[in-house]
This record gives C-alpha cells, sequence and structure tokens, in this order.
C-alpha cells in the first residue's frame, strides 16, 4: 500500500488513513476488497484474521495488508485488536509487533470496512472526505441514504436498523439513518470514547458515545450490495436474535447509565489541527 502524501523532507503532509478490517473466514471476498481499495490514499490495511479456518490470513497477505490474529471471536473484539496494532499507547497483542505504518497521530484517521464485499472499498475517499475537510471527527457510511435495497441489507437487518435509529433519536436526539459498518474517525476521537464492546454492540456504542460526547458526526450515502457467502450476524436466526438484544441493551442501558454522573463521557476537546506544510526555499 502507498502511504500519505510527503512533504519534501518526507513528513506526511496531512492526516494519515488506516483501514482496519475485521474478517472471519472471508477468503473468497477478501482479495475482492483489497484490490478495490483506493492505495493510494491510505498508509496501510491492518486485517484481523477473527478464528478463520480457511485461508484469510494468506490471502490478506497477498493482497499487501498486515495481518492480525484474535482467535477470540467477535465483532468488536477484532476491532479492538486491530486498533491495538496501530493505536498510540494501545497494548499491542502478545507476539504481534505494531504495524509497520503505526503507530498513528491524534489527527489521523481510522477507517472500518467489512470484509464480505457488501461494502465498496472505493467509496473510502467519500467517507473520510468531511474529516479531511475539518467538518467531522466521525463520519457513518450509511447505506440507507445509500439507496440499499433489501436483498442485500437483509428485511431483518433493515427493520432492526429502523428500530435502533428511531430509538436513539426518541432516547438521545441522535439523528442517525444507520448503523453501517463503513465508518471514519479521527485517533483523537476514537480513543476519547474508550470503546470496549467485544461483540455486536460496537457500532452502536460508537455513535451512542459520540452523540453524548459532542462529538461532530456527519452520515454519507455508501452504496452497498449482497455480500460473498453467509452472514455470520444476520445470516443465521440466532445471531439475528443475539445482536439485535445486544444493540437494544445498548441503547436502553446507555440511556440509564448516563443517569449517574460517573456513567458520563466528558465533551471531546479537538487537539489542534495537522500543522501545514512548509514551504521549502
Amino acid at each position: 500500500m502507498e502511504s500519505a502524501p510527503t512533504d519534501e523532507r518526507g513528513a506526511r503532509a496531512g492526516p494519515g488513513i488506516a483501514v482496519v478490517i475485521p474478517a472471519l473466514d472471508e477468503e473468497q471476498a477478501l482479495p475482492l476488497v483489497l484490490a478495490e481499495l483506493p492505495a493510494d490514499s491510505v498508509l496501510g490495511v491492518v486485517v484481523v484474521d477473527n478464528g478463520s479456518t480457511d485461508r484469510t490470513a494468506e490471502v490478506a497477505r497477498a493482497g499487501g495488508a498486515y495481518v492480525v490474529y484474535e482467535p477470540r471471536r467477535g465483532y468488536g473484539r477484532a476491532c479492538l485488536a486491530g486498533l491495538a496494532a496501530i493505536l498510540p499507547g494501545a497494548e499491542s497483542p502478545a507476539g504481534v509487533p505494531r504495524a509497520p505504518f503505526g503507530p498513528l497521530t491524534a489527527n489521523d484517521v481510522v477507517v472500518f470496512l467489512d470484509a464480505d464485499h457488501s461494502d465498496y472499498p472505493a467509496d473510502l475517499p467519500r467517507v473520510v472526505a468531511p474529516i479531511l475537510a475539518g467538518e467531522a471527527d466521525l463520519v457513518i457510511g450509511s447505506r440507507v441514504l445509500g439507496g440499499a435495497t433489501m436483498q442485500a441489507l437483509l428485511p431483518q437487518a433493515w427493520i432492526g436498523n429502523r428500530i435502533a435509529c428511531g430509538l436513539m433519536q426518541l432516547l438521545f436526539g441522535a439523528r442517525y439513518t444507520d448503523l453501517g459498518p463503513f465508518r471514519a474517525i479521527t485517533v483523537s476521537a476514537l480513543e476519547h470514547l474508550g470503546m470496549h464492546d467485544v461483540d455486536f454492540g460496537w457500532t452502536v456504542e460508537m455513535q451512542l458515545k459520540a452523540r453524548v460526547a459532542r462529538l461532530r458526526v456527519v452520515e454519507v450515502p455508501v452504496r452497498y450490495r449482497a455480500r460473498i457467502g453467509q452472514s455470520k450476524i444476520t445470516g443465521t436466526v440466532s445471531g439475528t436474535v443475539r445482536a439485535g438484544w445486544k444493540i437494544l441493551g445498548w441503547i436502553v442501558g446507555w440511556r440509564l447509565k448516563l443517569l449517574v454522573t460517573s456513567g458520563r463521557i466528558p465533551r471531546y476537546t479537538r487537539p489542534a489541527p495537522h500543522p501545514p506544510v512548509s514551504t521549502m526555499e
């Protein structure tokens, strides 16, 4: 992967972008995802092998990604493992060195993307644009605004998404249209949120905490298509039920937690913007 633009002294001329892709048995889809990423826009890609039984790790390396192993299943746990390899101050998984393009700085950007080829990696510039323009701290790629059909976003996911977003508006005044996995956030904002959910609640945790911490959140339309293979969550009845309960539990539980002062997140304070590149005489 090519790095972000640099100035004449070799220093990065703006925020760097790193991509984290949790993956579980995605050897067929993952090569397509990596090939479609706009490589000249990112510092590097971390693929987290979340206990795969196929060649996911092998095809990830062949596609130029840095591979982290997290054998304990869970979407959030995989995201946390990937972040540990690239965030400053994070504890790297035992025996695994940090990614060669890390650690990131406060103004750098982390993009989360699914490995099943349901997202369009080519939409990455659209997702990070509000952050790079200084207009957002967190950007959610909205599949709903992008016109996703029920053939791609399954009916159970569509209905659950609408209920969750409606509850977040009712209980928090947060106006979201989607809990989509394709998203971008600054390192500083991500560290402020103190993410810790290890499975289905990762996306809703981020969006709820972002609202409470008063992050600038923007939704942008992204394209969405039927994934390759069966979904590990909405593709099964048990996965759908467990994910639904976890998401609803986060929304109601966090509302109750905010009744206690100690449960609140401080308002987010943005770091100084990335310094402009000096013109060399």
